[in-house]
């Protein structure tokens, strides 16, 4: 009996080291992506996942860390490599997580890279997830900012298609989905509510704008976008992106 005792005192303190490791390495990668060190970070939530396979944090940041880091690789099908390894990822968070509007995000955003680099049904099987997930995790939680972002990009890129695509999305949706530029103001709006900071989101919206023939809006949103601090190091691109547009339309 005492040594029963004992043992199950000893894993009641394995497991409380256990879990105060894992809250020390999310810290840790939190701190390196607030740094602007998106590889480290990555590599801690990497760390998290050879411990505890099964968590719903570590998974979708690391689909969303590896997606977004591919992206600015050069080489398409370097690129195309990483989107796969998030896709594994977001559906691992997905299936430790599904009603976790996190997880579903993280796959609705890998759909997003993949929908930027094939055309034809594939693309249009990969806009169908995309939009899926998106209003997944918005059923979670409405106010999440990334997937009123994709919600908005969805619109945005379904009015923008090209005749062959358009096909291809007629026939997996069964009809024109109804989608326009009207939505993706309305969704990125509603993302730049949720989390100000979101740079990604103020350049769409502004191109959005644009093609709505309000360049008034346009300059209003871009002005604000230019002056707001880098969060990811994709951001400092973006905002040059913001400079070079504003500065096109004054």
């Amino acid at each position: 009996m005492k040594y029963a005792i004992l043992s199950v005192m000893a894993l009641a303190f394995a497991c409380i080291i256990y879990a105060q490791d894992v809250d020390a390495l999310i810290k840790e990668a939190e701190k390196h992506e607030r740094d602007l060190k998106e590889t480290d970070a990555l590599n801690k939530y990497k760390d998290i996942l050879a411990v505890q396979p099964e968590n719903v944090k570590a998974l979708w940041k690391s689909a969303e860390l590896t997606g977004r880091i591919g992206n600015r690789l050069k080489d398409e099908k370097l690129r195309s490599a990483q989107f796969e390894i998030a896709k594994t990822y977001a559906l691992a968070a997905l299936k430790a997580g599904h009603q976790d509007a996190d997880a579903n995000y993280a796959v609705a955003v890998t759909a997003m890279r993949f929908a930027t680099v094939t055309g034809g049904k594939e693309r249009a099987r990969y806009l169908r997830d995309m939009k899926n997930y998106a209003d997944s995790a918005l059923l979670i939680n409405p106010n999440h900012a990334r997937a009123l972002y994709i919600s908005g990009k969805w619109n945005f890129e379904i009015v923008q298609m090209n005749v062959a695509d358009k096909a291809a999305v007629k026939v997996l949706f069964g009809g024109m989905p109804k989608a326009s530029l009207d939505d993706a103001i309305i969704s990125f709006e509603k993302a730049r509510a949720a989390d100000p900071f979101l740079m990604i989101d103020y350049l769409d919206l502004a191109n959005a704008y644009i093609k709505f023939h309000r360049t008034d809006k346009a300059i209003e949103v871009l002005n604000k976008m230019i002056k707001l601090p880098p969060r990811t190091e994709d951001d400092m691109g973006l905002k040059a992106e913001g400079k070079a547009l504003l500065a096109s339309l004054q």
